[in-house]
């Protein structure tokens, strides 16, 4: 397979753009540590280790990009078997548990919280587990069994979300409604287009060409950093809302 100087670069900047994106989000995130209370710091942890563990996979996929392919005539040849894919399933099999046990976090439920959030984190990774072999395979068969199956665990994550964790908005402050009510949606959408862009060999029945290996690539990397970086900024802005929220009444219940 060979691919053009524009196909390569595009591939290359997005890899960077999106190592880049994380590494921003880390230091952002640890900074933001030292103006949340102790009891909203948590989730901002995990969104810290989100986006580290990204961020490094995302550092071992852009080398790996750059060593498995040959330049000759304008044209960037893939070596065969040359390009390791496997570093997005690893980085996602640590990271997306992670987005839903954030998220529970941040919500702060009184009961349930640790069943929800293994059901949630169980879900997450078979999700993940169950979408790599069709990720390997060679063939839209094998991709769309593996896919289907994938699917499975996914509607049930979202429909946790939308009637457990759901139930949960009522009783958040009024000014962290909306924003838990925005990141769900985040959540299902981002979520939403992995598949998408999953399907994407599904266009050529013959073999991934150059332009779907590109769509897959730019793809996920799109999907990251509105999952990864766009949620923990979210997850940031519920923490403080809450935070915000429940400080009159401290200051009254002390005032007492």
């Amino acid at each position: 397979m060979e691919l053009t100087a524009v196909q390569y670069g595009l591939v290359y900047n997005m890899f960077s753009f999106t190592f880049a994106t994380m590494f921003a989000s880390f230091i952002f995130f640890v900074l933001s540590m030292q103006l949340i209370g102790k009891e909203y710091r948590a989730p901002l942890v995990m969104s810290a280790l989100v986006v580290s563990v990204a961020g490094y996979h995302y550092f071992r996929i852009f080398n790996s990009w750059t060593g498995a392919f040959t330049l000759a005539d304008g044209k960037y040849a893939l070596i065969p078997g040359a390009f390791n894919d496997a570093y997005r399933y690893v980085d996602w099999l640590l990271t997306v548990p992670l987005l839903v046990a954030e998220l529970v976090a941040v919500l702060r439920l009184e009961r349930g919280a640790g069943s929800l959030t293994f059901r949630l984190v169980l879900g997450a990774a078979l999700m993940v587990i169950l979408g790599y072999p069709g990720e390997i395979a060679t063939d839209v068969g094998t991709r769309a069994l593996w896919g289907t199956l994938s699917t499975i665990p996914f509607l049930y994550v979202v429909y946790v979300l939308f009637t457990e964790l759901g139930a949960s908005i009522d009783r958040q402050p009024a000014s962290a409604k909306v924003l838990v009510r925005n990141i769900r949606l985040l959540l299902l959408a981002t979520w939403g287009f992995y598949p998408i862009v999953y399907m994407l060999p599904f266009l050529v029945p013959t073999g991934i060409t150059p332009a779907i290996l590109v769509g897959v690539q730019v793809g996920y990397c799109i999907c990251d950093i509105a999952a990864k970086c766009g949620y923990g900024l979210m997850i940031y802005s519920i923490a403080r809302a809450k935070e915000n929220a429940s400080a009159p009444v401290a200051a009254r219940v002390s005032a007492d």
